[in-house]
């Protein structure tokens, strides 16, 4: 009988400890209510309790948490059905209003994100839904903190993860798209085909300047030949009238003789020529040269006068002295 009693008072006892020591873990708070009444948010380590006066009411997650929004049916502002997803992110920052402000308060940030989340994306057409999620998440996060403060929690994000248009308005978006690119692509073939017109009509006007710049400068270089062509041949006509001016007759046969040489000389070079044609004063041509070198020593005599040896007769044209090649004898075999 002793050892029933002893063994009950170390039940009682155990029980006591139990209720009255209790260890909250970090990033919790617990709430301690006296007698049905919170009196205290206990903070994260060892706390002690009278027992059967005080006990723990809500233990609350202080962490940063992720709500999930199942997905809703919502009609835009130009009559079109999308399908939304979101998550909400918030942190409890005051444990007595989060564990009594509100009965439930997952279920409560649900609803009052998915009705709001309806508010603000009814108000827009479908393409406006679609292009701005940044304005949406904005506009959600201000309406639903502001409605969550009560609470003692605090709204950190709120972001649409999906918006799910309708399949023909998908296909419809679909073909806008295609030609839309259509279009910019042949905006872009058609502004670099301009821009190369351009570019080649540049080039051609450019090539065409320089042209003309070295035509004229072609022009300026070829008047400045013939000009000291000129001046050349001024000066050369000059000396040959001082030299006939000097020396009389004996210069201007010398210049005849020299010309007449040339000139006999040039039908040698003829490659088809088999029949040559003589003046007949040019079997006098042998005899006429050492005639030139005594009229050359004559005029380079100092004080000499107009030479004594008479012009060469003008030549008929109609006497002619035909010079023939050679016949070779054909052999008896031919």
């Amino acid at each position: 009988m002793g050892y029933v009693v002893l063994l009950g008072a170390l039940a009682l006892l155990t029980m006591l400890l139990f209720s009255t020591v209790r260890v909250v873990k970090q990033g919790y708070v617990y709430t301690v209510e006296r007698l049905g009444r919170f009196t205290l948010a206990a903070q994260p380590g060892l706390h002690i309790l009278l027992p059967f006066v005080d006990r723990v009411g809500h233990k609350v997650n202080m962490m940063e948490q992720v709500l999930d929004i199942p997905g809703q049916e919502i009609i835009t502002a130009d009559n079109a059905m999308v399908g939304v997803d979101a998550v909400v992110f918030f942190q409890v920052l005051d444990a007595g209003k989060a564990a009594y402000e509100v009965s439930n308060l997952y279920g409560a940030i649900m609803a009052l994100t998915t009705t709001n989340l309806r508010t603000v994306m009814g108000s827009m057409d479908l393409d406006e839904t679609l292009s701005k999620r940044d304005e949406i998440n904005a506009r959600l996060l201000v309406v639903v903190d502001e409605a969550t403060s009560p609470w003692g929690i605090k709204i950190t994000r709120v972001e649409i993860k999906d918006i799910r248009p309708p399949l023909d308005i998908s296909e419809a978006m679909a073909r806008q798209m295609k030609a839309e690119r259509l279009k910019r692509a042949e905006i872009l073939e058609a502004e670099g085909d301009r821009a190369s017109r351009i570019l080649r009509a540049e080039g051609e006007k450019q090539s065409a300047i320089l042209s003309a710049e070295g035509k004229r400068e072609a022009a300026f270089r070829d008047a400045e030949a013939r000009e000291r062509a000129a001046e050349a041949e001024a000066r050369a006509t000059q000396m040959v009238s001082d030299a006939i001016a000097d020396s009389g007759n004996s210069a201007i046969n010398y210049f005849i003789a020299q010309e007449y040489t040339k000139a006999i000389g040039k039908f040698a070079d003829s490659p088809n020529a088999k029949t040559i044609l003589f003046p007949i004063e040019a079997t006098q041509l042998v005899g006429s040269l050492g005639g030139i070198g005594e009229l050359l020593g004559d005029a380079l005599k100092p004080g000499t006068g107009q030479s004594s040896t008479p012009l060469p007769p003008a030549a008929d044209p109609r006497e002619r002295v035909r010079v023939q090649r050679p016949s070779v004898p054909r052999s008896r075999d031919s």
